[in-house]
């Protein structure tokens, strides 16, 4: 079940920025993307910076928009896999020209890139 908004959107645009409100979730979606099914660890150490608090708190809401699977397997220790759904692989698809826009937005304004870890691609 969707999370409960402010209001009805006023366009789609509104409805999309409010699914990636948050400061890590596109980080979220671009490593889910590009390296498949991850367990929670393996993906909070993709994400530099996120902490665990974050994270838990960013796949929750982003399972309740369904935009990310959660697999919990029944062993011991606990394990628990997170992957993308159809409709997370869609505004991920999205979102390629809004990167594609914000790396061209960078060089104009000089910011540099994040360097890219062994676990971490860039857009």
């Amino acid at each position: 079940m969707p999370r409960p908004t402010k209001g009805p959107y006023a366009c789609g645009v509104d409805a999309a920025v409010d699914a990636l409100s948050g400061k890590w979730k596109s980080s979220i979606l671009w490593e889910l993307h590009a390296h498949g099914t991850r367990r929670f660890a393996a993906l909070r150490r993709s994400v530099p910076g996120i902490s665990e608090k974050m994270l838990t708190q960013h796949l929750r809401e982003m399972e309740e928009d369904g935009l990310v699977h959660r697999e919990v397997y029944a062993v011991v220790p606990p394990k628990v896999e997170y992957s993308l759904t159809d409709h997370g692989n869609r505004l991920n698809t999205a979102l390629q020209s809004l990167a594609e826009w914000g790396d061209i937005h960078m060089r104009r304004i000089g910011a540099e890139k994040l360097q890219p870890t062994p676990d971490r691609q860039t857009a």
